[in-house]
C-alpha cells in the first residue's frame, strides 16, 4: 500500500515556481459527492495558496465520463485559454458486482490516454476504495489528502511542462 510518508509530494515548495498565471481545470463526478466535495475543497486551498486565480469546475455524472469531458473541454475553448492542467476528482466504491473493476480500468486507461496525447498533464484524483471508511480515510485521514495531494502534483508538473518550453 503506498504510505504518504513515503514521499516527498508534500515537501510541496520542491519543483514548484512562478505558476500564479496558470489555469486548472478541476473535473469533478457526482457520485459519492461528500467525498468529493473534500477532494475539491483540500485541492482548491492547495491552488489558492499558490495564488492560482483560473480555477474551473465542471461536475459530470461518473468516473466513465472524466476524459470525455477533458477532451469536449478542450475542443470548445480557444488555444489562449486552454488550461495548464486537468485534476480529476472522484470516488468509486466497490460493490458487490464487477461494475467496480470495469469503471476504474476504464477512468485509469481514459486518463492515461489523455496524459500520452494532450499538451498539458492530466492528474488523476479518483479515489478507487473498497468501502466509505477507507475513502475518508484518504481526505485527511491516515492517508493525507489526495485532493491537496493532486494539487500539488499539478502544480509541480505544471511547472515541469513549463520548463520543457523554455
Amino acid at each position: 500500500m503506498a504510505d504518504v510518508k513515503n514521499s516527498k509530494l508534500s515537501k510541496i515548495d520542491a519543483g514548484i515556481l512562478d505558476v500564479e498565471d496558470a489555469c486548472v481545470v478541476l473535473i469533478r463526478t457526482e457520485w459519492n459527492e461528500t467525498i468529493v466535495d473534500e477532494l475539491e475543497k483540500g485541492c482548491i486551498e492547495i491552488l489558492e495558496q499558490y495564488k492560482i486565480r483560473k480555477i474551473v469546475s465542471v461536475t459530470v455524472p461518473g468516473a466513465v465520463e472524466i476524459p470525455f469531458t477533458i477532451l469536449s473541454y478542450l475542443q470548445t475553448v480557444s488555444k489562449k485559454k486552454q488550461p495548464d492542467a486537468f485534476i480529476t476528482l472522484g470516488c468509486v466504491i466497490r460493490g458487490e458486482t464487477p461494475h467496480f473493476e470495469y469503471v476504474c480500468k476504464m477512468i485509469t486507461e481514459g486518463v492515461l490516454q489523455l496524459n500520452l496525447s494532450l499538451p498539458m498533464p492530466t492528474i488523476f484524483s479518483v479515489l478507487t476504495v473498497d468501502d466509505e471508511k477507507q475513502a475518508h480515510e484518504r481526505i485527511g485521514g491516515e492517508h493525507g489528502h489526495k485532493g491537496k495531494e493532486a494539487a500539488i502534483t499539478a502544480l509541480k508538473m505544471i511547472s515541469l511542462n513549463r520548463s520543457f518550453k523554455k
